[in-house]
């Protein structure tokens, strides 16, 4: 006999896997965009065999994957039920 959860259950859960995906958009951001920016406004260059063009690039990856794991939390939220 297993009950079925019901729909504030159902919906906490999504609630709780939009705000992980969210999280993640955060990190990557932080981690792949800000950082970088960061040390090449403070001349910090943690690596000198890879390039700005390079770290630009790559920072851009990251803020484009974090933009679409933000937007994709936002798809999730429409799984909330009323």
């Amino acid at each position: 006999m297993s009950a079925l959860p019901g729909k504030a259950v159902r919906n906490e859960r999504v609630k709780l896997r939009a705000t992980a995906l969210n999280a993640l958009a955060v990190a990557s951001v932080v981690a792949g965009f800000i950082t970088p920016l960061a040390a090449l406004t403070f001349g910090i260059n943690s690596s000198p065999d890879r390039s700005a063009v390079f770290t630009g690039v790559a920072a851009s990856a990251w803020f484009g994957i974090g933009v679409a794991l933000h937007l994709t939390a936002g798809r999730v939220l429409g799984g909330l039920e009323e």
